[in-house]
């Protein structure tokens, strides 16, 4: 184990213990199982930080959604960089949006990540840690199905916070990321994988959860518009 990892050593270990006491219990149920017990120490541990990630996400998703008008801020003042921050200070009061709100949730979270990490990367499985098709779950995935589904499920959520109307930074980070992730998993543990397409997958529906409300507004102006326009529409035929 690196330096990060012996700085992390007490919840690489605990994580560790918490895989394996999430077999014990599999085996007693008569299904065992290191990639499930995976999969539920991940779920868990992304139910516990979900308060964080919601702050963060919504944070990033409304930075983004402010790019044009920040942009146009820029153009505007760039002469004048004292007003341009006057400016952009009131733009991020006016939206509600704080610039500083999404890096402490991300500081919380990068040293549960990285001690992740390490406890999959150095995981000493004590039974089968064959998984379908993937002989051990210590080896990378023979087939490469697991980097594939990483590459996608990491997509789809990006795409998810990434506005229709953001700049065309943000879209190529939304498909230069997931390429990116295909590539690192490629020969990484296929513990490591599974659990990072887990993580993708509780936090697509987390994402969901937090945005699901958001577009039903644009939907029933847009509605009520061309109820308008058809009643219009009526009059000028009679």
């Amino acid at each position: 184990m690196d330096f990060f990892g012996s700085l992390l050593d007490p919840i690489v270990h605990l994580f560790q213990t918490g895989i394996n006491v999430l077999y014990k219990m599999l085996s007693d149920a008569g299904f065992p199982n290191y990639g499930v017990a995976i999969i539920l120490l991940t779920i868990i541990i992304k139910m516990l930080l979900y308060p964080l990630t919601m702050k963060q996400i919504k944070s990033m998703k409304g930075l983004q959604e402010l790019q044009p008008k920040m942009k146009k801020l820029q153009e505007e003042y760039k002469n004048n960089p004292q007003l341009l921050q006057q400016e952009m200070a009131k733009l991020y009061e006016s939206a509600g949006v704080n610039p500083f709100a999404g890096c402490l949730p991300l500081l919380v979270q990068m040293p549960i990540l990285m001690a992740i990490y390490y406890a999959l990367r150095d995981m000493t499985y004590a039974g089968d840690p064959s998984f379908f098709w993937i002989p051990s779950l210590s080896e990378a995935d023979p087939l490469h199905i697991l980097p594939i589904v990483s590459a996608l499920t990491t997509y789809v959520v990006s795409i998810q916070t990434t506005p229709s109307e953001g700049g065309g930074q943000a879209k190529m980070m939304a498909y230069m990321m997931p390429l990116f992730i295909g590539w690192i998993s490629w020969n990484f543990a296929a513990g490591l994988v599974l659990y990072w397409i887990t993580m993708n997958f509780v936090q697509g529906l987390q994402q969901w959860w937090m945005f699901r409300g958001e577009k039903k507004p644009e939907k029933e102006k847009s509605a009520k518009a061309e109820q308008k326009e058809a009643k219009k529409n009526k009059k000028k035929g009679k």
